[in-house]
C-alpha cells in the first residue's frame, strides 16, 4: 500500500485517548475528511475529528487512554494514496520530485530533487547545471504533466 505522510501527532487531547495532530494538508478541514489513518504502519479508523485553532483534535480507534495516546505523541500519521481526493488538475507536491524542470522555451533546466518548506510556501529545488530555487505558486509553475514527468516554469531574470 503507498502511504503519504500527512500529519504528525503533536500532543494528546483530554484524557480519552484524543491526539492533537499538526496537518500537512491544504487545510485541517480537508485533513478531517480522511476515514482512516497509519501509525507506524498499523491502521486506525477516525472515530471523529474537528479542527481546534488550525489544528485536528482526532480520536482513532485502539488509541483509548491518555496513556496510549502518549504512546503515538510526536509520531508521523499517513494515508492511503487512494483516499486522497484531488480536485482536476490537482497534485500532490510530492510528486513532483524526480520530475524535469523545463522554462516555457522547453528547455531542461534540470531535476525537481526537493520540496522546501519555507513559512512563506514551499520552493522547488531543481539541480541541473546549476542549483536554482523556484517557488511552487501560479506565477512560477506554468504546468505541470505529472504523466510525462515535466514541470513548465516561467523564471524571472536572475534565476
Amino acid at each position: 500500500m503507498d502511504l503519504i505522510e500527512t500529519g504528525k501527532i503533536i500532543n494528546t487531547h483530554a484524557l480519552r485517548g484524543e491526539v492533537k495532530i499538526d496537518p500537512w494538508a491544504d487545510s485541517a478541514e480537508a485533513f478531517c475528511a480522511f476515514k482512516r489513518l497509519f501509525i507506524d504502519g498499523a491502521e486506525h479508523r477516525v472515530e471523529r475529528a474537528r479542527v481546534q485553532r488550525g489544528f485536528v483534535i482526532a480520536k482513532l480507534t485502539g488509541i483509548d487512554s491518555i496513556d496510549a495516546a502518549e504512546a503515538v505523541k510526536n509520531k508521523t500519521v499517513s494515508v492511503p494514496r487512494e483516499d486522497v481526493a484531488l480536485p482536476d488538475g490537482g497534485y500532490l507536491i510530492g510528486d513532483l520530485v524526480g520530475c524535469s524542470a523545463c522554462d516555457s522555451d522547453g528547455a531542461e533546466l534540470g531535476k525537481i530533487t526537493d520540496i522546501i518548506t519555507l513559512p512563506r510556501g514551499e520552493v522547488l529545488e531543481i539541480r541541473g547545471t546549476r542549483e536554482i530555487l523556484v517557488p511552487l505558486n501560479s506565477e512560477f509553475v506554468t504546468g505541470v504533466d505529472l504523466e510525462g514527468k515535466r514541470v513548465t516554469l516561467r523564471l524571472i531574470e536572475g534565476m
